[in-house]
């Protein structure tokens, strides 16, 4: 794996979803018969021993739910250290970072600033009426709102810009905190996940296959 990147190691390497598929080239949507249940115990295995080569310095996963990351834990001798989901104010998942906290697996959030969709129009945290009421009383943007409540939760995030102005004002979360009453009115916003499992899949659905398990839906 290194190899193919041109590098000694990486530093730290995530299973992205906890699903399977027969080996074929990329395409999309899923078809029925490509999905396949996951052997989650060779997987890992397979992980660890990456670990225990030097070939990644930290493994993880990315997507699992409380329900699959107690599956893991059960059978990992090297627990993850990271769980990466989805995870900003208008997909809030309170469940999933206090059962992470107790067992310490590191949270970092993608589409922290509400993703950006193909299909769809709607960024429910960009678009979010609270976020820009409180950015508003704060002098802030509606990122830099949605950026420090992430940070607040004791999680990491990547966020996506390509403009100089930006990437600066992303950075700008570090020297203020929200207020008692922002994280008040923060716990008031609809909740809306954007990046679901029946997303990439078709329209069919899978035989055998439990997507309450492969989906993160905890609030």
């Amino acid at each position: 794996m290194p190899r193919n990147l041109q590098m000694e190691y990486v530093d730290l390497y995530l299973v992205h979803w906890p699903m399977s598929v027969k080996p074929s080239k990329p395409h999309f949507p899923m078809k029925r018969e490509d999905i396949v249940q996951m052997d989650l115990k060779g997987v890992w295995q397979a992980m660890e021993e990456c670990h225990r080569l030097g070939l990644a310095k930290m493994i993880g996963v990315s997507n699992f739910t409380t329900k699959k990351l107690q599956e893991l834990l059960a059978i990992a001798e090297i627990p993850p250290a990271v769980n990466q989901v989805e995870l900003n104010p208008a997909w809030q998942q309170k469940k999933l970072i206090e059962f992470c906290k107790e067992k310490g697996i590191h949270v970092t959030a993608y589409s922290p600033l509400g993703g950006q969709s193909r299909t769809s129009k709607i960024n429910a945290v960009l678009q979010s009426e609270i976020l820009k009421e409180i950015a508003e009383a704060r002098g802030k943007s509606i990122a830099q709102i949605s950026l420090r409540w992430i940070f607040e939760q004791g999680a990491s995030m990547v966020a996506k810009s390509m403009k100089k102005e930006r990437l600066q004002e992303n950075l700008e979360i570090f020297d203020w905190e929200l207020t008692d009453e922002d994280r008040f009115k923060i716990t008031q916003i609809p909740q809306y996940k954007k990046v679901t499992v029946l997303a990439i899949l078709c329209p069919e659905g899978v035989p055998g296959v439990d997507l309450s398990e492969v989906d993160v839906v905890e609030t």
